[in-house]
């Protein structure tokens, strides 16, 4: 898989991104790029849900090597978690040094309103696949580099963002959580949810990838308001604070690429 992409692209780069819902603009700042969609490489997943395109993109961004992973399987699509890993895989084979994560997300804190950027410091396994007790924050710098949060916190200063550090609490979907659930993640110390982009972290972390993870706030959780929940919302959402995210995104990158 990963030679496919280096014969269409001549990819050589460090940086890559994954894309969540919605999210696209950066993609479209790439110049000299090449796009190479998932469903022509042999066995790799294809995405199912609306506000994934299913393709990467790779080129220059500002003058750096970068590839985009613009959408991602999850596990509510009938994938397992070695097949909603497999993007994690196929940049580590592309010699991927740093990845940034990226996801829509539902804010569990009333002061982070939709169009606030998350970046994110840990993490909660709230699919309860393997234990049943109260899920614990993972705050590793192996799963939430610091230095590349500090970058991030940085960069979202200079842009005078309304960016936040906060923990992402994980779920299978695909339906939306309850309130009685959304307050529990509260209880426990959950900044945001949403349905994806934990076994990305993981497995990142298994490769050796230093990585960093931003949601874009697209709405609040269940119960923080009365407003009722859709897909369409979030993909909507995202796509009305995506320059901005792609602003903050751009900016991250050029100060990672001054790494070693």
């Amino acid at each position: 898989m990963s030679e496919q992409i280096i014969d269409e692209s001549n990819f050589n780069g460090k940086i890559a991104i994954i894309l969540g819902s919605g999210l696209s603009v950066i993609s479209e700042k790439i110049e000299k790029s090449a796009t190479i969609p998932y469903s022509s490489i042999p066995n790799y997943p294809k995405t199912t849900v609306e506000g994934h395109s299913g393709e990467f993109v790779t080129g220059e961004l500002s003058g750096k090597n970068i590839i985009v992973a613009k959408g991602r399987m999850h596990y509510y699509e009938g994938y397992s978690f070695d097949e909603v890993t497999i993007p994690i895989r196929v940049l580590s084979k592309l010699g991927i040094k740093y990845l940034i994560i990226t996801n829509s997300a539902g804010s569990l804190q009333i002061h982070n309103p939709p169009g606030s950027f998350m970046i994110v410091d840990g993490h909660m396994d709230f699919t309860f696949r393997n234990y049943l007790g109260d899920p614990k924050i993972n705050s590793h710098s192996i799963f939430h580099d610091s230095e590349l949060i500090r970058i991030a916190v940085e960069a979202s200063k200079s842009l005078k963002l309304n960016t936040c550090l906060g923990c992402y609490c994980w779920t299978l979907g695909p339906s939306y959580e309850t309130p009685a659930e959304i307050q529990d993640m509260k209880r426990l110390g959950g900044g945001a949810v949403g349905m994806s982009t934990v076994p990305e972290i993981i497995a990142s972390a298994e490769l050796g990838i230093k990585t960093l993870t931003i949601s874009c706030l697209t709405n609040y959780a269940a119960g923080i308001t009365s407003t009722p929940l859709t897909h369409g919302e979030v993909v909507s959402n995202a796509n009305k604070f995506d320059k901005k995210f792609s602003e903050l995104l751009e900016k991250i990158i050029l100060k990672i690429s001054e790494l070693n």
